[in-house]
């Protein structure tokens, strides 16, 4: 099974194929990152008249590395994400898919973000993904980006439950908020992440969800961490928040990390789960990271890392999606797997 993915929801366009017996073939992001830090932040019309004008010579592009006419189908992002944006997107699966004589697949971004953990899985033994994917299930994640923070358990039919979810900010959201708070440009996350080595991680004690008990109310609320940052800057000077800057981000790091940290372990110590899963742009912070392998040590579940270049928006955890749609996935003989076209595949109204 070949598939040919598009991604477009946010400010990444991107393409990408996917072999059900070699994995990812071949993949493409152009990224709108240095455009929107010029605004301090995501400009939607700004970011669909970009994939207007990035994705057609993109898909020109992939289509020269690989063949796109013998793809079984096209999966694109229809949701969640930018409207305009995401217009853009299916309007162009469509048109390819017209012309190419292709069927149509929608492919949650949410979901997408939450199984890229297992394409490292099958990238490592693509004919026995479906036995080695029967062993890390059921599943617990967390898909950690800038706009979401979910955490939820996967059964051994691949069917996702939610087991809490931000009520305000996202992790992202919080991490970028809090840099430009301390003056640095969009987006902050990455940097505040630089600016905290070598810092003391609890020499500011900032609220990390701690006065709510997990088990009334498991869901993340970042919004009261912010508004925290705000009012300690008030009351230091530019001189004096330069020299404590390393502490400063250092403890809000750490309180991004306890809160995500703690709430999964939780769920972790009530239920026995085969792996743990992180996700999403978040994910590539290398504290959270350390983290979650300590909790899934901890409580024997195996850790699932999504790969560095597939934590942002890209089009490789779009295809493949599409390839671990539940109740869509048949084992036929040599224990490899493939999509039934029957069921997973559906044309975009």
């Amino acid at each position: 099974m070949k598939i040919l993915g598009i991604e477009s929801s946010c400010d990444e366009s991107a393409a990408a194929l996917f072999d059900s017996e070699l994995g990812i073939t071949a993949e493409l992001v152009d990224s709108q990152i240095d455009l929107h830090a010029l605004y301090g932040g995501v400009v939607p019309d700004l970011a669909s008249t970009e994939h207007l004008k990035k994705l057609p010579p993109l898909l020109a592009e992939i289509s020269g590395m690989a063949d796109i006419k013998s793809v079984d189908f096209i999966a694109v992002t229809n949701g969640p994400g930018l409207p305009n944006c995401l217009a853009i997107g299916v309007s162009c699966a469509l048109a390819l898919g017209l012309e190419l004589g292709k069927p149509v697949y929608g492919a949650n971004h949410l979901r997408a973000h939450a199984l890229s953990v297992f394409l490292p899985v099958h990238e490592a033994d693509p004919k026995n993904f479906a036995d080695n994917l029967r062993d890390l299930l059921p599943h617990i994640g967390l898909v950690a980006s800038g706009g979401n923070s979910i955490l939820y358990e996967m059964d051994e039919t691949l069917k996702m439950r939610l087991l809490a979810e931000t009520v305000d900010d996202a992790a992202g959201e919080a991490l970028d908020k809090g840099a430009k708070l301390l003056g640095m440009p969009y987006p902050g996350a990455p940097l505040l992440e630089k600016a905290s080595a070598g810092g003391n991680e609890r020499a500011i004690d900032f609220p990390r969800g701690q006065n709510r008990k997990i088990s009334d109310d498991p869901n993340f609320s970042f919004s009261g961490l912010k508004t925290s940052l705000r009012y300690f800057l008030d009351k230091l000077s530019a001189e004096q928040i330069d020299k404590s800057k390393a502490d400063i981000c250092a403890s809000y790091q750490y309180a991004v990390v306890e809160q995500l940290r703690k709430r999964t372990e939780y769920f972790l110590k009530r239920k026995k789960y085969a792996s743990l899963g992180l996700s999403g742009g978040v994910s590539n912070n290398t504290k959270l990271r350390a983290a979650f392998e300590s909790i899934a040590a901890r409580n024997g579940a195996r850790m699932l890392l999504a790969k560095r270049k597939h934590c942002s928006d890209n089009a490789a955890m779009v295809a493949f999606e599409a390839f671990m749609q539940p109740g869509g996935l048949e084992k036929p003989a040599g224990k490899t797997l493939r999509i039934n076209p029957s069921k997973a595949m559906c044309d975009i109204q």
